[in-house]
């Protein structure tokens, strides 16, 4: 299953993505933008373990899908 665009818009915190490799990557953050120049553009910051960060924007999907992330069920608190 790939990510697409629309859905990274819609994700919320402490969702999980798993990428090619298996890893867990949780949600920290969604940032979408209003304008309507900038209506396309997005970033969702993701966190790995302890220390390992990392964001995927709008540049990391090609015809608009992100090819190397799944969605997993949200965890519970």
């Amino acid at each position: 299953m790939t990510l697409t665009l629309a859905e990274a818009k819609r994700l919320k915190y402490r969702e999980v993505l798993v990428d090619g490799h298996g890893k867990r990557w949780y949600v920290t953050a969604v940032k979408t933008w209003k304008r309507k120049s900038n209506a396309h553009r997005v970033k969702v910051s993701l966190k790995h373990g302890l220390y390992v960060y990392d964001a995927i924007t709008e540049l990391d999907f090609r015809n608009g899908v992100c090819d190397f992330l799944s969605k997993e069920p949200p965890i519970p608190y």
